[in-house]
């Protein structure tokens, strides 16, 4: 009677028209462990899951059709959502048809996307659920990366598929995966040293997109080149200068500093310093260098007005620069232009405290060694650093 009132299948299977008469009932697809957790739910309402069980409750509970218990299951799995166990939950969540726990998951591997791809899990994804992922414009990780990930699943994918591990069956599992990875979003030097010696693009998808990157106008790729916007909250700024004084010359050499944060923050771009002869325009190119391997993690050839007062100039990156904390990177901005205002009194470190929440991003600013313009942790250019945290 219980079992009948708690669940329609088990009515329909007792009542029903083509009710059973016999005194067993087999149930060949169901753990006894959540069967008897089912069990305990419909006798008693207590809730008895944990990390090993849940799953398989939850697919008893949504096969006998007891939703509280089912509504349990995913709160559980909801509490104990991680990066680590992020793939692993976004995939079950498909296969059971949870719609809300599966937002939950590719929230949470936006947020944390690094973390989420180096877990065990990743590569155990099915081909949909990897589509699913890299068709989103909000994962928070630069594409080289996340290039270096799949390739990882289309390793696991050819083991899986018995398939001998070489370039062209990579491509193979891949399918309409291949895609959607972004290469015109990486540096030259990014694409270079990884998917372009890879073997999974042909010779002719990797000379379009070497002119992507060194001719103007572009050439059209079949990548897509539209930024993955990971950002959220509000855009914050810091300015390691206290002064601003007159007079700071440029002969094709870049202003350069080192600078490292205590927290991973997206930097989209500088201010910088304008004009002391009235409004004029600037040509200059941005980036950002990993400092120990000298890699260009991010950068832009573009220009800027200034209105010949010492206020600072925006110049923004293409697309965010992902900064991990206690890493060593170089700021750089190479400018042609007349004479310019110049930052003195600079701090070598500067916090920047959240107004909301209270939490603190620390930068630490170093002497850049080498052809830097003059530039320095005292005075120079490159006052302001734009970021998302």
């Amino acid at each position: 009677f219980v079992l009948a009132v708690g669940s329609a299948v088990f009515d329909a299977m007792f009542n029903g028209g083509m009710a059973t008469t016999s005194t067993e009932i087999e149930l060949p697809d169901v753990e006894p462990a959540a069967f008897l957790a089912l069990l305990k739910f419909l006798y008693s309402d207590e809730v008895q899951i944990g990390p090993e069980t849940v799953m398989t409750t939850l697919y008893t509970a949504k096969k006998y059709a007891v939703p509280a218990l089912e509504a349990h299951c995913v709160e559980f799995l909801k509490k104990n959502l991680r990066a680590d166990n992020a793939f692993m939950l976004l995939t079950q969540a498909r296969l059971f048809d949870e719609p809300q726990l599966a937002s939950l998951c590719l929230e949470n591997i936006d947020k944390n996307t690094s973390d989420a791809i180096n877990a065990e899990g990743f590569t155990d994804i099915d081909l949909d659920t990897l589509v699913a992922v890299l068709e989103r414009d909000t994962l928070g990780i630069r594409e080289v990366r996340l290039f270096g990930a799949v390739v990882r699943w289309s390793e696991a994918e050819c083991q899986r598929q018995q398939l001998q591990v070489v370039p062209e069956n990579k491509r193979k599992v891949l399918g309409k995966a291949l895609a959607l990875i972004r290469f015109p979003l990486m540096t030259i030097e990014e694409f270079a040293a990884g998917p372009a010696q890879s073997g999974i693009l042909t010779d002719r998808e990797v000379v379009s997109l070497f002119l992507h990157f060194t001719v103007n106008p572009k050439p059209r790729v079949e990548f897509i080149d539209r930024p993955r916007c990971c950002l959220r909250g509000k855009e914050c700024s810091i300015s390691r200068f206290q002064q601003v004084e007159s007079r700071w010359g440029y002969s094709g050499t870049s202003d350069r500093i080192r600078f490292s944060v205590n927290k991973r923050i997206f930097v989209v771009g500088f201010g910088l310093y304008g004009s002391i002869h009235g409004p004029t325009d600037y040509q200059v190119n941005i980036q950002i260098i990993h400092t120990d391997s000298n890699t260009v993690l991010g950068q832009n050839d573009t220009g800027f007005s200034c209105d010949g007062s010492s206020n600072t100039f925006r110049v923004m990156f293409k697309e965010p620069v992902e900064v991990l904390p206690n890493v060593n990177y170089t700021a750089c901005a190479t400018l042609k232009g007349p004479d310019s205002h110049y930052g003195t009194k600079g701090l070598r470190k500067v916090i920047h405290e959240s107004p909301t929440s209270g939490a603190k991003t620390c930068f630490t600013f170093c002497y850049a060694a080498g052809n830097n313009n003059g530039t320095s942790v005292e005075d120079g250019q490159i006052p302001e650093i734009i970021f998302y945290t």
